[in-house]
């Protein structure tokens, strides 16, 4: 691992060692100038194990001066407490002078960042094309003057969309609601659902509303507001909005003293790791938690217009099951009409060596509709069938109904990873990873518990009966780890993590494990 690091250095061009200057001291046009010619740099500079790297002049490993927070970072969050809520503050970063895989504090800590804002940052800090987009005319036209999409959408509303968000769409799915975040994607995705079912009770789109549910629905009464509901999976989290926070079931401290809906919840499974090597036991545990959704989706007293369902769940503690597990899933929903919801906010956009992470499933039929958000930095949900579109206007509305800037930059970063082949690098990255992991839990095995992800890209996970104090201790180390559910370690890398970049956390995660 050393020798890595070694040639990590040796391999950076001589951009590098400006690129952690602060950026606010220069003007936009020549950041972007000198980001596209660092990114130029990049075609042609590889490893000694023949890795191209990707972003040769980001730092060569990470930086840590002082303690984390550090005294100029004290001061800032001083600053900021009396204005905002910094309760639940994991560090305070300098964007300007974050590049690539790293982030950078106010002290001059660079940390190596495999957490990456909850598995939001795509192709890295301050990318240069991201850079290039962000300061082109088509973008500022669309950040000054943000359309009021449902009612007054831009001239090239239709190209921005077949260009970018629908040119990665799901197999089968060909439309697309857009929406601002992970929780709106799929409140937006429950109201749909709702509507559809409603819409088939009714007898069609064709039918028109009675007057007992024009004036019942003003009173949040039947059959206006109908006693349906969405159900969802122990240890789920679907975001903390009204409907969405019905849907969640990570932890306490989400739902607590927030009125909730009286809907289904179905167990997840509680599978054994690596779930390979526990087939047998798995398939009983994921048909007896298909057994009961199946139960619930026949019993519970107000039915289900539809299951919504994380390829991985994500924040309730990295839980895996079998492509055989959601299978079934899909074949119960076909099987009692009704829909089928994938939550890819967290799962989507490369992270799982697929583009969807539903991909992997192998399914009869595509999903009725997958969410999306966090890697796209947009939000929204895709869809295939019209049926699903709302039979009047305005049922499905809201003043942005999404927003062209984020749009226009998920274009740019779709465009980042089809150049790059971003996809199938976390692909690779992803199971050189594992295997490293995995020789570390056989020296460590109180350490790491329940390794999982194997085949999943880089969305990787292990048990820590230590946990916290191992992320702790990381950014001693620095590098930037997350953690999920109770004891859960979870890697978030951006798409541009790479095999010297695995090899530096394998070394400091053996430094950790050693104290």
């Amino acid at each position: 691992m050393a020798s890595v690091l070694r040639t990590a250095a040796q391999a950076r061009p001589a951009v590098a060692r400006t690129a952690l200057r602060p950026a606010s001291r220069l003007t936009p046009v020549v950041l972007h100038r000198k980001y596209a010619a660092a990114a130029a740099a990049a075609r042609a500079v590889s490893s000694d194990s023949g890795e191209r790297s990707i972003f040769p002049d980001e730092p060569s490993g990470p930086s840590v001066k002082t303690a984390i927070p550090g005294p100029k970072s004290k001061q800032a969050i001083e600053r900021l407490s009396k204005v905002f809520d910094t309760r639940s503050l994991n560090m305070m970063t300098d964007y300007q002078r974050s590049y690539g895989n790293y982030i950078a504090d106010p002290d001059g800590n660079v940390l190596l960042d495999v957490y990456a804002q909850i598995a939001s940052i795509p192709v890295g800090y301050n990318n240069p094309s991201l850079l290039l987009a962000a300061t082109s005319p088509e973008m500022a036209s669309a950040l000054i003057n943000r359309p009021a999409l449902g009612n007054f959408p831009q001239h090239d509303w239709a190209d921005i969309l077949e260009t970018g968000i629908l040119s990665v769409a799901p197999k089968g799915l060909d439309q697309v609601f857009t929406g601002t975040t992970g929780s709106d994607a799929n409140e937006l995705a429950y109201k749909a659902a709702f509507m559809w079912k409603r819409q088939q009770q009714r007898g069609g789109a064709g039918v028109d509303f009675t007057d007992d549910e024009i004036n019942s629905s003003m009173q949040n009464q039947s059959p206006g507001a109908p006693q349906l509901s969405i159900l969802s999976f122990s240890s789920a989290f679907h975001g903390r909005l009204f409907g969405s926070l019905s849907t969640t079931r990570s932890k306490p401290i989400h739902k607590l003293d927030i009125p909730a809906f009286d809907w289904p919840q179905a167990p997840f499974p509680e599978c054994k790791y690596p779930l390979d090597q526990y087939a047998e036991e798995n398939a009983r545990e994921e048909q007896r938690c298909l057994d009961e959704t199946e139960r619930l989706i026949k019993e519970w007293h107000n039915p289900p217009a539809a299951i919504v369902v994380e390829p991985i769940q994500s924040e309730g503690g990295d839980n895996h099951a079998s492509p055989n597990f959601f299978r079934g899933l899909r074949e119960l929903t076909k099987k009692h009409d009704i829909l089928f919801i994938v939550d890819e906010v967290q799962t989507g956009v490369g992270a799982t060596g697929k583009f969807w992470a539903h991909e992997h499933w192998g399914l009869s039929s595509p999903p009725d509709m997958v969410t999306f958000s966090k890697k796209a930095q947009t939000a929204g949900y895709y869809y295939g069938n019209n049926e699903l579109r709302p039979n009047k206007p305005y049922r499905q509305f809201n003043t942005w109904m999404g927003d062209p800037a984020r749009a226009i930059l998920f274009r740019a970063i779709i465009q980042e990873i089809e150049r790059s082949n971003l996809v199938q690098n976390t692909a690779n990255t992803g199971a050189y990873l594992y295997d490293g992991l995995a020789r570390l839990a056989e020296q460590y095995p109180k350490e790491i518990q329940n390794l999982r992800g194997k085949g999943q890209g880089t969305f990787i996970a292990w048990d820590s009966p230590r946990r916290d104090e191992v992320l702790k201790t990381a950014k001693s180390q620095g590098v930037n780890i997350g953690g999920s559910g109770a004891q859960a370690v979870r890697l978030r890398p951006m798409l541009i993590f790479q095999k010297h970049h695995a090899d530096i956390l394998l070394e400091k995660l053996d430094t950790i494990f050693k104290s």
